[in-house]
């Protein structure tokens, strides 16, 4: 009877798309622009989007967060879109064919500039369901992008800068789920051969202009996780800061934020605010927190990235921009 239910659910969606499919014309992307963002982006700069704890069959926000979404990457003419985690609440996916995946995902991201390849990592709610099949859906998906728990992607610029980035497993990595019954499945996974994989990336590419690292849980939260943290921090903060890591992506925290703790390299940034919005606050280290639903633009080039927050109103609400960490050592 569920089956029948979400399925009849999903139809429901496919019929309301077509109804819409007229939408997408210059007219429409014309009377819908991010006005107060950088438009011209970066010169010569690689574009994409951070989205995180989004999966919810459309509700609260997320389909608002996917219109503007769509809207941005026509805009900032995206190349690729990064999911920091929680894809399917609360209990993740059941298989490869799961109507959950029309319904949260394929119906809901159905903007014909959302079609650009999604890059996946893992949350702890993936973890509650069947989280091989989130892999498996690669071979499925013509966007859907993630070949491992755990894998990497490098990329030279037209300007002839390297990209690395890093896309983890942080939930095996997570003391605080070592005890948990709710996440015996994280219990079982090699945290410690992740731990050297990354190890071997970090070394091994130590020489790109930027690096930046994807995880579902942060390593600082100025929001309902405050002060509870520091067990994940302390597994992988240390590396990150040894290798001058530029910047690490979350999600988890139901919110935008951009942290700065004193004294280190790594920005963080959390991406978590897709669907469902909890409050945040201002912290030692908060540079910006906002319980807002929306999502972060990323523009890099050789000299600098650009982080942008965007609302579920088109609004840009926050902007910092870097510099690669090497060139300020010279």
């Amino acid at each position: 009877m569920k089956i029948r239910v979400l399925w009849g659910i999903a139809c429901l969606a496919l019929h309301a798309n077509s109804l819409a499919g007229d939408v997408y014309t210059d007219d429409y992307y014309q009377q819908h622009v991010i006005a107060t963002a950088h438009t011209d982006t970066l010169d010569k700069s690689w574009n994409w989007l951070v989205l995180g704890d989004w999966g919810r069959n459309g509700h609260f926000a997320q389909r608002s967060v996917a219109q503007w979404m769509d809207i941005a990457a026509r805009q900032f003419d995206v190349d690729m879109i990064v999911s920091t985690g929680d894809n399917f609440y609360d209990n993740g996916i059941a298989s490869v064919d799961d109507p959950y995946w029309q319904t949260a995902f394929e119906n809901v991201y159905h903007g014909p500039h959302l079609f650009s390849n999604w890059y996946v990592v893992l949350g702890n709610h993936d973890y509650r369901g069947n989280w091989q099949a989130q892999i498996d859906y690669s071979a499925k998906s013509r966007r859907w992008n993630m070949p491992a728990q755990y894998y990497s992607v490098l990329k030279t610029l037209d300007d002839g800068a390297t990209v690395h980035l890093l896309f983890l497993d942080t939930s095996p990595l997570n003391p605080d789920y070592q005890q948990e019954a709710k996440y015996a499945e994280t219990q079982k996974q090699d945290a410690k051969a992740q731990l050297k994989w990354l190890t071997q990336q970090l070394a091994e590419h130590q020489d790109a202009t930027w690096t930046f690292v994807i995880g579902h849980h942060p390593l600082y939260s100025s929001g309902k996780r405050y002060g509870k943290n520091k067990a994940i921090r302390n597994v992988l903060e240390p590396l990150l800061e040894q290798y001058q890591v530029d910047a690490y992506f979350a999600g988890h925290e139901h919110d935008l934020q951009h942290n700065q703790p004193a004294g280190k390299h790594m920005a963080h940034f959390v991406s978590g605010a897709g669907s469902e919005i909890r409050p945040t606050g201002q912290r030692e280290f908060t540079r910006f927190a906002a319980s807002t639903a929306g999502f972060a633009a990323v523009s890099v080039n050789a000299q600098e990235t650009l982080i942008q927050f965007i609302n579920d109103q088109g609004d840009v609400i926050y902007s910092h921009s870097l510099q690669p960490h090497k060139e300020a050592a010279q």
